[in-house]
């Protein structure tokens, strides 16, 4: 076995998490449900009735496929994901994951802007003469799209003063 063929997550492992997650989730559910009332009033279910039952369902639903992962070991032994194919899911992750810090600090047609033109040269390849104008022309199209056209202004940061715009 290759080092690009090792598992670096089990099926096991992802099982597990999947489950705890979604419990998480559900127990949020919960938690927000019970800042309203979950009972059950003279004119019908309260504003948090309905939340609630559906947060204990999903934490009912996710404990039982972990009880069922633990005891069965659902999973153990197979791969979930390996090496390379880590590498290909960071190599697309992580950009998006820091295009969201940087569209709220920068705006979003200026985060886009540099998305673009990181992801067309360093994962692309592609030159910069044809990476630059990407990089420029979706933003400006996207700002003509919803700006003029749709009349719905997005997220543009300091640019927003810098160039008087709204």
């Amino acid at each position: 076995m290759s080092a690009e063929d090792r598992t670096i997550v089990s099926r096991f492992t992802m099982e597990v998490a999947t489950a705890l997650g979604a419990a998480a989730i559900g127990a949020l559910v919960i938690y927000g449900a019970n800042e309203h009332s979950i009972g059950w009033g003279d004119a019908g279910p309260e504003p948090g009735y309905v939340p609630f039952w559906l947060g204990l369902i999903i934490v009912v639903a996710s404990l039982a496929v972990l009880v069922q992962t633990l005891v069965q070991r659902v999973g153990a032994g197979e791969t979930f994901i390996t090496r390379e194919q880590g590498k290909r899911v960071a190599a697309f992750a992580v950009p998006v994951a820091l295009f969201v810090p940087v569209s709220l600090f920068l705006g979003l047609y200026v985060a886009t802007a540099i998305y673009l033109l990181a992801t067309t040269t360093l994962q692309g390849r592609f030159p910069l003469v044809k990476a630059i104008p990407i990089a420029i022309g979706a933003p400006v199209v996207m700002f003509i799209l919803f700006e003029r056209w749709f009349q719905t202004p997005l997220l543009k940061g300091p640019l927003e003063a810098a160039l008087g715009l709204y």
